[in-house]
């Protein structure tokens, strides 16, 4: 009788590996991403090209990259070579036909103030103008048919929709975000966006926590109700069925009706809706 050779574990104990999290420049998460999730050679659309922060420190000859924006900003394609670039081009609408690229890239304005359809309304003034030029278009051109937060919901959703078209099956979508306080009101963006994108038929692989090295500056604070937002992220989803949901529905009607309460008596604790 022979006898069974041990299995024995292949690899090398190391620390050079990338993490989740990082105090960084976006362009220097970025670059880890693509490293870690693109395969050289892929066909990649930046739908939100902005000044192109995002490949400062990227090899561009090792992709084809086709950046794309509503308002290309002035001397842009002069700083990058090896790519196309079209501008006028929306994220909820792309030009591309189905499933023609390998890697989507998405960042449009996550804040609300963004959408307001009054260009002078128009968020990021004063210290914030930096901001404001690298994240809009300056002229409330990302104006959107729902209001306040849920313009910036409506926005991530429809252009997620484009991209799970135009991408390969097994393709990848690299998303930009940050959570904000709308109305005094807490709204964990990152999670609505992957709540939505798994519905869409996108499966949430990966995602990164970038921390701002500085603390942001707050004007005429009165009274601070919520922690300052320092963080963002950047999420990777393929386009590929979840096999697990990050959505758990509860089902209150069935939860009701066990403990003998009506449909009245649901309708005055506003959980009307959910009984339906």
């Amino acid at each position: 009788m022979t006898e069974k050779k041990k299995r024995v574990q292949g690899g090398a104990a190391t620390t050079n590996v990338i993490c989740s999290a990082y105090v960084a420049e976006n362009d220097v998460v970025f670059k880890d991403i693509l490293a870690l999730h693109v395969k050289e050679g892929s066909k990649i659309a930046d739908v939100t090209f902005g000044k192109g922060v995002f490949w400062k420190l990227v090899d561009l000859s090792k992709y084809k990259l086709c950046a794309s924006d509503l308002c290309l900003k002035e001397d842009v394609a002069k700083n990058f070579q090896n790519v196309e670039f079209q501008s006028g081009i929306d994220c909820r609408n792309l030009p591309y036909r189905d499933s023609s690229f390998d890697c989507v890239v998405l960042d449009p304005p996550y804040l609300e103030s963004f959408y307001r359809a009054n260009k002078n309304h128009v968020g990021g003034v004063g210290t914030h103008r930096s901001f404001r030029e690298a994240y809009s278009s300056l002229n409330g051109a990302e104006k959107a048919e729902a209001k306040w937060h849920e313009a910036v919901v409506e926005t991530y959703v429809r252009a997620g929709l484009e991209a799970h078209r135009v991408l390969k099956r097994n393709g990848v979508l690299i998303v930009k975000c940050q959570d904000e306080v709308s109305a005094n009101t807490q709204r964990l963006t990152h999670v609505e966006i992957i709540t939505a994108y798994e519905s869409i038929g996108f499966y949430a692989k990966d995602l990164f926590v970038v921390v701002r090295a500085n603390k942001p500056v707050v004007s005429r604070m009165l009274a601070q109700r919520h922690a300052r937002k320092n963080h963002s992220y950047f999420i990777v989803f393929v386009k590929q069925k979840s096999k697990v949901k990050s959505a758990r529905v509860v089902d209150v009607a069935d939860r009701a009706k066990r403990k003998g309460r009506t449909q009245t008596a649901l309708e005055a604790e506003g959980l009307l809706e959910l009984w339906t």
